[in-house]
């Protein structure tokens, strides 16, 4: 069981009898004396890819759903779906593009990290390593001794994602990316 002191954003909690994973959180405090403290979090279900939102006052108690995280490799893409092997038995899985809109603007081939979430025996969908590092295909040319200044300016990385970085940077840079919040952290 967890508690609403204990939730963050990527964990699994059971809400309503279905999997959700915790994608974002605020936390009001109390202003009055015996005020509660009201957190209200952005649940995704893991099942049904619905996004929800949601206010749980200080104290309640969650169950965990029984889910296990399996590495996985992803194999190939196309234009529908992408394929990925279970690291452990080297079992094949296919997930479609629709289920995984925000995962699928990281994915590229041999990427490590990778989980494959199942609950029940049944795919819930894959879980993304914290940072990963991808190539700027298209930008505009990077300014000399822009360093200096904190302008920026939009790059598009090789698996079509758009992120804002300063000028300095040139296309064919490696940059390493955050798949929480999919902005820029710094060059590889």
């Amino acid at each position: 069981m967890l508690s609403t002191s204990e939730l963050k954003p990527g964990v699994l909690i059971e809400y309503e009898g279905a999997p959700y994973i915790v994608e974002t959180m605020t936390v009001s405090s109390p202003t009055a004396r015996g005020g509660n403290t009201i957190t209200r979090v952005r649940l995704r279900n893991m099942r049904t890819k619905q996004k929800r939102d949601v206010s749980f006052r200080g104290g309640e108690m969650f169950p965990q759903p029984a889910y296990e995280r399996r590495p996985c490799q992803l194999l190939y893409s196309d234009t529908e779906a992408f394929h990925f092997m279970d690291q452990q038995d080297y079992e094949q899985f296919t997930l479609q593009r629709s289920d995984l809109e925000w995962e699928a603007l990281f994915l590229k081939d041999e990427l490590e990290g990778l989980f494959a979430l199942r609950c029940d025996d049944e795919l819930l969908g894959i879980e993304l390593p914290p940072v990963v590092t991808l190539q700027i295909t298209d930008t505009a040319p990077g300014i000399k001794g822009a360093s200096a200044t904190a302008r920026n300016k939009p790059a598009t990385l090789e698996t079509g994602h758009t992120v804002k970085v300063p000028e300095h940077i040139d296309q064919g840079e490696v940059v390493k990316v955050d798949t929480k919040t999919g902005e820029f952290l710094g060059r590889a």
